[in-house]
């Protein structure tokens, strides 16, 4: 249809052109008119034969939820911007990430001493255990600490300190990190971290110093025994510090003894 279309309309041109030609070179105008009809005659038929190209309208625009939809509780139409809501086994399970894995729990008996406020010799049990696992984990140093303080060793008849008041001293020269607590014998055991041996001197040369110079007639004697020079368990290394501390005890005045290292 088109091809024809084409094809009379060149034809109507053509004749157009010829009766222009005549009309100018015999000077007559009906001749030009007729010119101008034929051309005219063409242009219509090519426009008329133009195919024409349908505009694409686009998807539907999504009708806004109505009231019944919102109210049955029907999910709003998808969003490629909108981030997946989790899932409820992701929000109901697991622990959170900012808790503590385990807190001091003040609030139960047997884990505070009653008399000095320090951890009881229960809870450093656990404690030491889960220091040392931590510190075979990152590679890092812990050093155990027995004291034994007592007063009146220079006039021969020797007690045991007040235990209060070895536990403000050990309360002011501690760092936070640290952990002090007091056996059921009476004793006082700190567990230092990331220190070793040289560090653990001189925390308790620290506490030594402070606590005689306000109680001259005070004796320390401390035993030292660090992971992993000296032991690599719980056990070992409170038989370690323990040693020490019986070493220590043979001086007539201040002394700290570290653990012998292990072959």
């Amino acid at each position: 249809m088109q091809d024809r279309r084409a094809l009379t309309s060149l034809v109507l041109g053509i004749a157009g052109a010829v009766a222009g030609l005549a009309g100018l070179a015999l000077n007559q105008d009906p001749l030009a008119l007729i010119a101008g009809a034929l051309a005219a005659g063409a242009g219509t038929v090519t426009f008329l034969g133009r195919p024409t190209t349908p505009v694409d309208p686009g998807p539907p625009a999504a009708a806004p939820p109505t009231g019944a939809d919102v109210a049955a509780g029907a999910p709003p139409a998808a969003d490629n911007d909108a981030q997946p809501a989790p899932s409820e086994a992701a929000t109901t399970t697991g622990p959170q990430l900012d808790e503590p894995a385990m807190a001091p729990r003040t609030d139960v008996d047997g884990l505070v001493d009653a008399v000095t406020g320090l951890y009881s010799e229960s809870y450093l049990m656990v404690a030491l255990d889960a220091r040392i696992a931590a510190a075979r984990r990152r590679l890092r140093p812990v050093s155990v600490v027995m004291i034994d303080v007592v007063y009146g060793l220079h006039a021969g008849n020797p007690v045991a300190a007040d235990p209060t008041v070895v536990a403000a001293a050990v309360r002011t020269t501690l760092r936070e990190a640290d952990t002090a607590s007091r056996l059921n014998d009476g004793r006082f055991v700190l567990v230092l971290e990331d220190t070793p041996e040289n560090g653990a001197i001189w925390t308790v040369e620290r506490l030594r110093s402070y606590l005689v110079s306000d109680h001259p007639d005070h004796t320390v004697w401390a035993g030292i025994a660090c992971y992993p020079a000296h032991a690599f368990n719980l056990e070992e290394i409170m038989q370690q510090a323990e040693a020490a501390l019986g070493n220590a005890r043979e001086w007539r005045q201040d002394r700290i003894e570290v653990a012998a290292s292990e072959a």
